[in-house]
C-alpha cells in the first residue's frame, strides 16, 4: 500500500528517470559483450544522475527533458552492443527484407554516427533551456537577457565543446587501456578520422536542432 502511495506521489520526471534506469538494467541481461558494459554505462549513470538532480533543483522544460531521455535511451541501446555491433541490419532484414548496409553501400556500422548527430539534435534543446533560465533577466523574469539567436549559438557551442571533451576522453582511454578495450569503447572501426566526423555530425545535429527548435517556439507562441 505504501509503495502505491509512493508511486502515486512520485514526480513525473523522476518516474521517467527511474524507468530509464530500469531500461539500462534490462539491457544488461545476456548482453553480448558483458565485460565492456561497466565502462559503457558510466556515462549512462552520470546522465541519469544529472536528470534526477535537475528534476528537483533545475527542472527542465518538457521538450528539453524529453530530448535528454531520448538521447540516454539511444546510448543504452548502443552500449548493449558496444556501438560497433548494433544489429540494425538484422532488424532491417526482418522488417523490410533487406540489409540497410547493403542498400546504402556502408562499410562500417554507423549507429555511433547516428548518436553523435543526435547529441547535437537533442543536446541543443537541453542547453537552450538551461541557459534561458540561468541568463533570465532579473527585472523581466519572463524574458532571458540574451536574444534567442545568442542562446542558440551558445547552446550549439556547449554541445560541440562537450563533444570535443568526450573525444579527448576517448583518446585518453586509447592511451591507458589495452587496444581491445579502447576499440570496444571508442568504436573507431579503423577510421583514423572518426573523431572529426563525429564532431561534424554533432555540429550538423546542432544546426538542425536550432531550426526545429525555432519553429517549435514559434508554434508554441501561437
Amino acid at each position: 500500500m505504501n509503495v502505491r502511495r509512493g508511486l502515486k506521489h512520485l514526480d513525473r520526471q523522476k518516474a521517467v528517470v527511474l524507468a530509464t534506469l530500469g531500461c539500462m538494467l534490462l539491457s544488461l541481461y545476456r548482453a553480448p559483450y558483458p565485460n565492456e558494459q561497466w565502462l559503457q554505462h558510466i556515462p549512462t549513470i552520470g546522465m541519469l544522475g544529472g536528470l534526477w538532480w535537475s528534476s528537483s533543483q533545475a527542472r527542465l522544460s518538457s521538450i528539453a527533458f524529453t530530448s535528454a531521455i531520448a538521447f540516454v535511451l539511444m546510448h543504452i541501446l548502443g552500449a548493449r552492443w558496444i556501438y560497433s555491433f548494433v544489429p540494425y541490419d538484422d532488424w532491417s532484414q526482418s522488417l523490410f527484407g533487406g540489409s540497410l548496409s547493403e542498400r546504402m553501400a556502408w562499410q562500417r556500422n554507423h549507429y555511433d554516427r547516428l548518436v553523435h548527430f543526435a547529441s547535437g539534435l537533442l543536446g541543443v534543446p537541453v542547453a537552450f533551456d538551461v541557459l534561458s533560465k540561468k541568463l533570465r533577466d532579473p527585472i523581466r523574469e519572463t524574458r532571458p537577457s540574451l536574444s534567442n539567436g545568442w542562446l542558440w549559438f551558445l547552446s550549439a557551442s556547449i554541445v560541440l565543446a562537450v563533444g570535443a571533451a568526450y573525444e579527448v576522453l576517448e583518446w585518453q582511454i586509447a592511451m591507458f587501456f589495452s587496444p581491445a578495450q579502447a576499440e570496444a569503447y571508442n568504436g573507431q572501426q579503423g577510421d583514423m578520422w572518426d573523431a572529426q566526423k563525429d564532431l561534424l555530425l554533432a555540429g550538423l545535429g546542432s544546426l538542425s536542432a536550432i531550426g526545429i527548435h525555432r519553429i517549435w517556439l514559434e508554434l508554441k507562441r501561437e
